[in-house]
């Protein structure tokens, strides 16, 4: 019997009487065979650590544990440690760590791997009300994750891996991509887990790229130009801007010259431009000047 079977898992949340916390966005999986799906499209094996985060009560940790060297599983909610515990007894290559993904010392704790110079994926189920600041705070940081295999509420998985000229596509998409290649591997109905979420999960696998899809003068000021071209999404890339910059005259004038020396029309959409282009018009704006201004 397995933790995610549907009367192993009522089982061990009655004995320790737990009680779910909205606040935690806690929905635990109850199908085995997605279980095995998700270690198979992470392609886990002894050669490679893992970080989980929000293992619950398990059910994926038992899988991880079973194929990976070892796995570090980061809780934030305490009253699941002695739980994890109980469930987890059998395995010595399991560490839970009760603290915050995003406020913990993670690349200290990592040194904890008994070899820490292997591979570290992240395979998690992620909390749906957390998802992106999780995931764009472990793919910023300096920890080189080889891959993320995630399971995530599909709406939030298909705008990640959207490309250009789709109604999903927009700067989340542009700020993933940036560092990692996106893929939905499957989709994950509601009805697998306890309590059910009101919506559809999906699994995203990312996998790093060598370097950073484009090459950009400065990243930040990049991401900031894609995120003021998606502002309002039925506006025209230039009206986006300019509400961003500001509407003087000379800003007009930077503007004009940016889009020019970009080959980029005034009166397309921001969802028609894939990351060369923002990247193109991010230096384009900052040799104009315009990297400077609205505090930039």
């Amino acid at each position: 019997m397995r933790i995610a079977d549907y009367s192993v898992t009522r089982a061990i949340l009655e004995r320790h009487g737990f009680t779910f916390k909205k606040s935690f966005g806690q929905n635990f999986l109850t199908d085995t065979n997605i279980l095995q799906k998700i270690v198979d499209t992470a392609e886990i094996d002894k050669d490679v650590n893992v970080i989980e985060i929000g293992p619950g009560i398990g059910a994926l940790t038992e899988f991880l544990a079973e194929n990976a060297a070892e796995v570090m599983a980061f809780e934030i909610d305490n009253r699941l440690v002695p739980i994890l515990a109980d469930t987890l007894r059998d395995f010595d290559n399991v560490t839970v760590v009760n603290e915050d993904i995003l406020k913990v010392d993670l690349a200290r704790h990592i040194q904890n791997f008994k070899n820490p110079d292997l591979p570290i994926k992240v395979v998690a189920n992620l909390p749906y009300y957390i998802t992106t600041p999780i995931l764009m705070h472990l793919i910023e940081s300096r920890i080189p994750f080889s891959e993320f295999v995630v399971m995530m509420q599909k709406e939030v998985a298909d705008r990640i891996s959207a490309q250009p000229n789709t109604k999903a596509y927009g700067s989340l998409s542009i700020a993933v991509q940036y560092y990692m290649t996106a893929k939905v591997a499957f989709v994950v109905p509601r009805t697998v887990f306890v309590p059910a979420p009101n919506v559809d999960s999906a699994i995203l696998k990312m996998v790093r790229r060598p370097e950073p899809a484009v090459t950009v003068k400065d990243e930040l000021f990049f991401f900031k130009v894609a995120k003021a071209s998606f502002t309002h999404r039925r506006k025209t890339l230039w009206n986006n801007l300019i509400g961003y910059f500001g509407k003087g005259e000379e800003v007009r004038e930077q503007l004009t010259a940016a889009l020019n020396s970009s080959n980029l029309a005034p009166s397309v959409r921001g969802e028609a431009l894939d990351l060369v282009d923002f990247a193109r018009l991010a230096d384009a704006l900052q040799e104009q000047g315009l990297g400077t201004r609205r505090g930039i």
